[in-house]
Order: structure tokens, then sequence, then C-alpha cells
């Protein structure tokens, strides 16, 4: 669906386009990956999985009765919504996801009363993790339920990752634990790949000759202006009125004037940069396909050419390297947690919203689960997806126009996930490698996006050890964006046929796990979710991955809803998906509910 900026934005034309990719470029969602070690393994490997996969399942039967789950919760504080009575803050902000959490920590930053409502017992929305005890009680395995390879987190500067600046301005460093090589399993063999200016062109050189390796330096050399410009403006520089003229466009206009060139041509599809630089491999177009599709959902014909164009600058440079939280995921949603906190915001869990309140035409705040109300004086703000939060608001208070437009949004498709807890002792290759990333055939149709195609897996236990007991460790394998919700639309989860449909399209996963490091051991812990885990655990409608807006076709829009008074946040709005876009969509709606005065003194403490 075509979808335009609102208010004063509509004028920035494509410098506001290819703000948008320069956030979802660091994006952490699934992982994005490159490449190296030759020959293939695809053949062998197939002929092995299936016994393997039997007993796998067999422990998996054995044991998943008596798992036993538990929320990890950090320092985050409960509370119930039940009981009536009424309360009033500034902001009243719905979920804490990543983007609700970025919002909520500025906002508390900037002064404001705020209270963050979320309907689980554990905040971090598709970030969040929960423990579970194997039977037998040695020990706990940490899982998380979204992204899983992160770049740039402490980054400084106007490049920086969204997130790292939002740390930065509510003072909660992470522990940030460097590596570069992960394990790539392609139709034409296997490759350890790492980050850097080098290694890949050694894989070319390897996979196809000295003319593939020519091709991809004349792209990095084509790529090195458009990513200067991706990086001109700051996305926690902009705010959604007239203010953003002096935040971000009077005081970034040096910038503008020198790389503006560049930047028309990163708000299309970066399909058309790859025409323009002359990319004819059909490797190098698959690989790219890849990438793009990991960090958007989408592959180069669908995927903004900024993204792609920040990301070649954070990973094909000399000395880069990527980043994993000590504590995994979690490690990020309490940090925001804490800074939320001490700043004077709230979290409430276990607070389901079941309306957004409006009166004479405006958001006035929420009704919990329970009859609890929350007034807010200023905003609500949804970091829910646009249906979910459609949802929310009387039929009444929802303007035609908005309600067709969410309606027109195309979705992407969802998940499948297979946490494993194993016992490592003894039974790993190695030098495991903490992510590693199947493509099963780059020919199916759709190509990355067909159904069960691309299988990521990470070990997060690998470089962190505190996510498992000593001696074992925790594997998360999963479909990124390609699972059809209408399969399983309607299945009751209780069901036989459920858990059989669970078991027939959880085998892939299966054979991911076991292609590559596991051998003939027990799964001590295994649990497989679905996209109905997704929409009930994540409240996300149809289990979606998120919005599948091609570039060149539509925009994201921008926080303020049409309803006055209620904004939105997260990977629904402005500039889209993955982990430091939804963070840049929550500093970016936070920004716009203080005075500029209040936000250009934010961007001199960042030093941006």
């Amino acid at each position: 669906m075509p979808v335009t900026p609102i208010g004063p934005f509509a004028c920035l034309g494509n410098e506001l386009r290819s703000l948008r990719g320069h956030i979802a470029a660091t994006s952490s969602l699934p992982l994005r990956q490159p490449l190296a070690n030759i020959r293939g393994a695809a053949a062998r490997r197939r002929r092995h999985h299936h016994e393997r996969r039997q007993l796998f399942q067999q422990h998996w039967q054995q044991h998943q009765a008596s798992a036993v789950c538990r929320a990890s919760s950090g320092n985050s504080q409960a509370s119930s919504s039940a009981g009536g009575g009424a309360e009033e803050v500034d902001v009243v902000v719905i979920g804490s996801g990543i983007g609700g959490l970025s919002c909520a920590g500025l906002l508390a930053k900037y002064g404001l009363k705020v209270v963050v409502c979320e309907s689980h017992d554990v905040p971090g929305g598709a970030a969040h993790t929960w423990t579970v005890r194997a039977p037998g009680g040695e020990g706990l395995y940490h899982f998380e339920s979204g992204p899983s390879l992160y770049s740039d987190m402490a980054g400084r500067g106007r490049g920086a990752n969204p997130l790292a600046h939002v740390l930065q301005a509510l003072d909660e460093p992470l522990d940030l634990l460097p590596y570069r090589t992960w394990n790539v399993v392609l139709p034409e063999g296997s490759f350890l790949t790492e980050v850097g200016a080098s290694q890949f062109c050694d894989v070319l050189e390897q996979v196809r000759g000295p003319e593939a390796v020519q091709e991809w330096r004349r792209l990095q050399e084509f790529i090195r202006p458009l990513a200067v410009a991706a990086t001109m403006l700051p996305p926690v520089a902009f705010r959604q009125d007239a203010g953003a003229a002096f935040t971000a466009i009077a005081r970034y206009l040096p910038h503008l004037l020198s790389n503006g060139g560049a930047a028309l041509k990163l708000s299309g599809p970066f399909s058309k940069v790859l025409d323009e630089a002359g990319v004819r491999d059909p490797f190098i177009k698959n690989w790219l396909d890849l990438l793009c599709f990991l960090l958007s959902g989408l592959p180069a014909d669908g995927t903004i050419a900024a993204a792609v164009a920040f990301m070649f600058d954070q990973w094909y440079r000399p000395d880069c390297y990527l980043e994993f939280p000590r504590g995994g995921s979690q490690a990020m949603v309490d940090a925001l947690v804490r800074g939320v906190e001490k700043h004077g915001g709230r979290l409430l869990l276990r607070s389901h919203v079941e309306q957004i309140l409006v009166e004479g035409g405006k958001a006035t705040g929420v009704r919990l689960r329970g009859g609890r109300t929350i007034h807010a004086k200023r905003a609500v703000v949804s970091n829910a997806s646009s249906p979910d939060t459609l949802r929310l608001l009387a039929p009444e208070a929802v303007p035609a126009s908005w309600r067709q437009g969410v309606q027109d949004t195309p979705l992407n498709p969802s998940f499948m996930h297979l946490h494993l807890g194993f016992d490592a002792t003894g039974k790993l290759r190695r030098g495991l490698e903490l992510h590693h990333i199947v493509v099963n055939s780059w020919d199916a149709p759709g190509g990355v996006t067909a159904e069960q195609n691309v299988v990521l897996v990470s070990i997060a236990s690998v470089i962190d050890p505190s996510l498992a007991p000593a001696g074992k460790h925790t594997l998360h394998a999963y479909l990124p964006a390609t699972e059809p919700y209408e399969l399983w639309e309607g299945l009751d989860r209780r069901s036989r046929q459920y858990q059989q449909l669970k078991e027939e399209r959880s085998r892939v996963l299966w054979d991911g796990a076991l292609g590559f490091s596991l051998q003939n051991w027990p799964a001590l812990v295994s649990l497989v979710g679905t996209p109905l885990t997704h929409e009930r655990f994540l409240r996300r409608s149809r289990g979606t991955y998120g919005p599948g807006i091609r570039a060149g076709e539509g925009l994201f829009p921008w926080p303020a809803s049409p309803v006055p008074g209620l904004y939105c946040c997260g990977d629904f709005a402005f500039p889209g998906i993955g982990l430091p876009a939804v963070a840049a969509s929550g500093a970016i709606t936070a920004n716009s509910l203080v005075s500029v005065g209040q936000h250009t003194a934010l961007l001199q403490e960042l030093g941006i």
C-alpha cells in the first residue's frame, strides 16, 4: 500500500526515504550473514538426517511434557491490572517491545511521567527470553524469541546503531562480546565466513573465479558513496513536526549538500543499484538476494537500497566485527527497563490493555483488563502492530481511510521455531560457530523467500556459556518470515492435527540443526513454535514478521496516527523492520512529544 509521510515531512523526499534504509541496515532480525570454506556437503548431509532426526524426536517426545518454563523477567516490576480506580500520567505506552521501551526511556529522561503496560509476564516483545529447566534440574536453558545477530551496539556518531544512541542517552551500556565468523551452507558448498574487507573475495575466487572477484570489488566501490549518504541524518535527530527543520535538516545541512546526489539512489530497491553497477554473476546476485531477505524479509527487488549500502559499510570494511550482548537479548531489554525506571517511569507487567480510550476525538488513556484505567495527559503510544492497535479502538474512533490503509498493508509470513537444550560434552565438532545459515536451493520458486528454504540457527551458549548449564548448549533454529499463517489458521493448539503439523513443518529445522555440528546426542529440552505461538505470545496479528512494504512501492507511516493523541512505534511505523529500526521509531516518537530545545539538548549530549 502506498504510505506517505505526514505533515512537514512530506517535503523531505528522498532524504527521508533513505533514512529508513539507514536504520534497517544495522537490523538484527534474523541472521544476515556472509560466507567461506568450500565444497558441497549438501548431498552427504541429507543422507544422515532422517535417522538422527528420529533420535532427536524420540527424546523430544519423552521430555517435552516434563519441561518447566519460567520467565526471565530481569529486574522488571510486576503489577496486576485487576481492580478499578484510575491514575493519570503524561504518556501511556502500550507494549514493552524494543520500540516501546526506547520511547518510554527517552520520554522519562525528558522528564515526562510514563507508564508502560505489558500484557505478558516478561518485557521485551519479540526480543523477550525465557528459561526452561530440563528433567533432573541440572540448570536453566535460556531461549530467545527473536533477534540473534547484532552489530554496532556500542557505536557512536551520526552513523551509529539507533539502539546504541538510546542506550547512551539512558547511560545503560551493554557488555558486548565481539566475534567475526559464522557458518554458511549453500547449494555450492559449506563455508566459514567472516566480516571484513577481503575474506569474501577469497571465497568468490574459489567459488566463481577472478571475474566474480572483480565484479564484487566494483560493486563495493559503487556503493561506497551510497553508504556515506545513508549515514547523513541520524534517526534520533528526527521528530514529526516542523521542529525537524532545526533538529535534522539545518543541523546536518552540510552533509546533505555534500552527499545529496548519492542519496537520490537510496530510496529505490537495491536491485536497481545492482543493475547500475553492472552486477551479472548469478552467485553474487543470489548472495545479495539472501542478505536483503535477512535484512528486510524481502529480496533485492523489494529491499530499500540504503539498507544494503549501510550494511556494506558495516560488514565489508577492515577491522569490523559483530557483537553479542552478554546475557543475550534479555540484556538489552533489561538495560532499557533500567533506563525507564531510573528516570521515574514504570513498567506494569501482566497489564493487558483492552481498549484505547478516545474522548472528544482524542486518545486520552487506556482501560486495562479488570477495569483499571490510566489517563494520559499528553499521548498514548502503541507499540503493537497496526492491525492489533486498531482492535483496541472503538470502530467509530477509527477513520475509514486509516482502517482501509491498514487492511491493505501487505504482511510478511510468519516463523517456525525449534528451541533445543542439549548435552555438549564431547559430542560437537571443534570450532562450533555461534551462527549458521542453510539455503537449500537458489532455484526454488520464490528463491530465498520460498517456504522452508532458508534455515537460520543460533547457538548462543557458544559465545556466552551462562545461557546454558555447564557442559550443555542452547540452540535456536528458525524459518525467517517464510511460514504461511494460512496453514495454521483456525487450528486448535490442543488438537492432534496441530501436533502433527508441528512435527511435519519442523522437520527442516531438525535437519538444519543436525546438518553441520550435532551428532547422536539426546535433546534434553525441545520446544517447537509455530505462527500460532507467535500470534499468542507476541500478540502479533497472524503471527506476522512485519509489514511487507516493498521499496519504491510504499513508505512506512510516521508515528502520529490519524487519531489525535495516539502515536505508533515499532516495525509498523517509520523506519520499519529490525531491532535498530524499531528503536529509532521509539526515539522519533519520544522526540515528537517534547520541545525542540529538549530534543536539541539530547543530540548535543550524544555528540551528534
